[in-house]
């Protein structure tokens, strides 16, 4: 049985290779998350977490290296399996919200997983579970503008993991949010974490939230240390 849900080894990136002003953003990355882990990626601003991350939940390509999702080798993998694969496995949370304004915190959650063909009935069951975990189920039929900026959030959180992931990769989640909304915020993503039994990489420039997970990487000139 493989108890690693996200495996990168090897991984690099250049931009603008070949050219004067190329560079190298990663190099080399080794890394696993094991299930259930919570990881915290600090690393300042321009050092390539994004890019890490993106790497990681097959938004963007590596120049080299392999990336293995729950077991399974992404290497060279098609566009389409890749899509799937990232609609199936993998949970996306950003420091803004991106929900849809037209829609209720339910509706957002609801949607990615009629897109996966969950039906409308099993959907909306899975959606009020998860925001009754984050404590916001009352909230249910608001549109995000009636709700708070941690309110959002939290639905933001419940979005990523309606389709049941194996990762949930999240870009400065609570950075966006005061202090004590921060707190709130972070306990509740990991409330749904440890309910979810999902693993989680987390960039944060936030060291008191980073001491909190399970351990901390620092990516510094391209390479990931451990701290």
């Amino acid at each position: 049985m493989n108890d690693v849900s996200l495996r990168l080894t090897g991984v690099s990136k250049t931009y603008n290779a070949g050219s004067p002003g190329a560079v190298a953003v990663l190099r080399g990355v080794d890394m696993s998350l094991a299930k259930g882990e919570v990881v915290a990626l600090v690393a300042p601003s321009g050092a390539g977490k994004s890019t890490l991350l993106h790497i990681a939940g097959l938004l963007d390509t590596a120049d080299g290296g392999t990336v293995e999702i729950a077991g399974a080798d992404m290497t060279g993998a098609s566009d389409r399996k890749r899509t799937v694969m990232r609609r199936d496995k993998v949970g996306f949370v950003y420091q803004f919200h991106h929900l849809l304004p037209e829609f209720s915190a339910q509706e957002n959650i609801v949607l990615p997983q009629l897109a996966a063909g969950v039906s409308r009935g099993i959907a909306d069951a899975r959606a009020l579970e998860l925001l009754d975990i984050v404590g916001i189920a009352p909230r249910a039929h608001h549109r995000p503008a009636a709700l708070s900026g941690g309110e959002q959030q939290r639905v933001a959180f419940c979005r990523a993991l309606a389709n049941q992931p194996s990762v949930l990769l999240a870009d400065e989640p609570t950075g966006n949010l005061d202090p004590a909304t921060s707190d709130t915020v972070f306990d509740a993503l990991m409330t749904l974490v440890r309910e979810t039994g999902l693993s989680a990489l987390i960039a944060t420039h936030n060291m008191a939230l980073a001491a909190r997970m399970d351990r901390q990487v620092r990516l510094e000139q391209g390479m990931l240390i451990p701290m």
